[in-house]
């Protein structure tokens, strides 16, 4: 009988955002596409939302300028694409690098294909982490459409720093009864590598409720850089400040986001539930 291809993962979630994590601390592991969607279905698989390889920085010559961060977050969504950031991924990725002892302190940096970010792992194990700038695309022509029996939704192009594109709905919509298996975001050529849409609505100051659809994974139960962008638009919407936290209600829990010196920030919790072996068909092996 062939041997079995074993590969130790850890799985953990934030606000039900779920992700393997597999150590590679020799970057021997170059996943493919197949491999990944494999390990993210939820029938035939292990299930999440995505794959975090953990990498020491130094073995990822293409990210040297980071060496800053002892470890590397190589991420891949559930299709086996791959993101420059996930918010929620990062903050699982810091609570699985302190338990496995990979770091000591509660406050490191972490590097990402989007560069280092800060990140601190508080008492209660909830983490932060430094998200940087949001970043606003200079076009009002964005729109989302819902489908039969709805107005088109005007929508905000930002980048944190994945693309999103957040629809601020009408209180006449109920969010959470509403199907986001149709919609469709125009115009084509506004985001061609993809986009996160966030559909929001305002529950009170300082108090959001959203649903998201991620690129290369479908609508999940929380996005991290999601609660970012949408936070973002409504302080400069409302004209209001981020000097203090704004809560982002999501199906899986809620989030806060604030701005510090210019860095936004997210927290939110960070929970390991599993550890093992898991066995490749040999067809992906």
């Amino acid at each position: 009988m062939a041997k079995l291809a074993e590969l130790s993962f850890t799985k953990g979630h934030g606000t039900a955002n779920d992700f393997v994590l597999v150590q590679d601390s020799e970057a021997r592991w170059v996943p493919t596409a197949e491999q990944i969607q494999w390990l993210c279905n939820r029938r035939e698989g292990l299930g999440g939302d995505g794959v975090i390889r953990v990498v020491p920085t130094s073995r990822v010559p293409e990210y040297a300028d980071l060496a800053a961060a002892n470890w590397f977050m190589d991420y891949r969504n559930s299709d086996g694409s791959i993101a420059e950031m996930c918010g929620n991924g990062a903050r699982v990725f810091a609570r699985y690098l302190l338990a496995s002892g990979l770091e000591s302190s509660r406050e490191f940096l972490i590097a990402t294909r989007a560069g280092l970010h800060q990140v601190m792992v508080h008492e209660d194990f909830m983490v932060s982490v430094s998200m940087g700038q949001a970043r606003i695309m200079e076009r009002d022509d964005i729109t989302v459409d819902l489908g039969p029996g709805y107005d088109l939704v005007a929508a905000t192009g930002v980048n944190v720093p994945n693309p999103h594109a957040v629809a601020v709905l009408s209180s006449g919509i109920s969010l959470t009864e509403l199907s986001l298996t149709e919609f469709t975001v125009s115009p084509n050529d506004a985001f061609p590598e993809g986009v996160n849409v966030e559909f929001v609505q305002v529950k009170s100051d300082r108090h959001l409720q959203m649903r998201v659809v991620e690129r290369g994974s479908g609508e999940t139960m929380s996005c991290g850089t999601g609660a970012c962008a949408v936070a973002w638009v409504a302080m400069k919407t409302s004209g209001a400040d981020l000097d203090t936290e704004w809560q982002v209600d999501v199906p899986g829990g809620s989030l806060w986001v604030i701005e510090r010196d210019g860095q936004l920030w997210l927290r939110g919790p960070a929970e390991l539930v599993a550890r093992g072996k898991v066995l490749f068909p040999s067809s992906i092996a």
